[in-house]
């Protein structure tokens, strides 16, 4: 192994750890602020998944590249839209992230989030970002339409829709079968749901 080789390998397992000393003194030994491990993740990529966002705060410093993915189509801010984390996800926006990466799935980071039910995150998403709240992923599928099918049409599932439709989502654009949110809706009960799409609709 060569010293870069060396350095690199330290500089990954410190920002793994949350060892900032550890990643400042790799990089001073010359380790390649953008070196990947064999799932091609970033240091940033992997301090942000183990929750030390003093180190992702140091890395931006650092100039590394943000938006890089790994094999799984992993960055930081996509990790932070897939598991809820929310101050992971401000840091990004604030630092430029590049909000047209896509998922594994196709998706863009509100996609995720709105699937799984993140409110503020998504809150956040739509109220700070100009991210495309219409994109469709590989499914067929808007973050409006994911949030009512993959819900349980309850109180933060019928904010969800709200917030979406207040920021844009086209209430009539149907899934890649032609069935449009309204339908899906009232296919599953959700009444209320309806009555929100309803009156966006009118």
């Amino acid at each position: 192994m060569t010293d870069s080789q060396t350095a690199n390998e330290a500089y990954l397992v410190a920002a793994a750890a949350g060892d900032l000393e550890g990643v400042r003194a790799a990089l001073a030994d010359g380790a390649d602020k953008n070196a990947v491990d064999r799932e091609e993740a970033t240091a940033i990529l992997r301090a942000a998944r183990g929750g030390h966002l003093d180190v992702v705060r140091a890395l931006i410093a650092e100039g590394v590249d943000i938006d890089a993915q790994d094999q799984t189509c992993a960055n930081p801010f996509i990790f932070g839209c897939l598991n809820d984390k929310l101050e992971l996800v401000k840091i990004m926006v604030e630092a430029g992230t590049d909000l047209k990466r896509l998922t594994r799935m196709g998706g863009n980071g509100l996609t995720p989030a709105a699937e799984k039910g993140f409110l503020e995150l998504v809150r956040y998403l739509l109220e700070n970002t100009n991210i495309n709240v219409n994109l469709t992923n590989n499914l067929g599928w808007t973050a409006l339409i994911e949030t009512i099918i993959l819900g349980d049409g309850g109180p933060v599932r019928q904010e969800l829709v709200e917030l979406l439709l207040k920021h844009g989502a086209k209430p009539g654009m149907p899934d890649k079968w032609g069935v449009p949110p309204i339908e899906l809706a009232r296919e599953r009960g959700y009444t209320e749901i309806v009555s929100i799409l309803e009156r966006y609709q009118a």
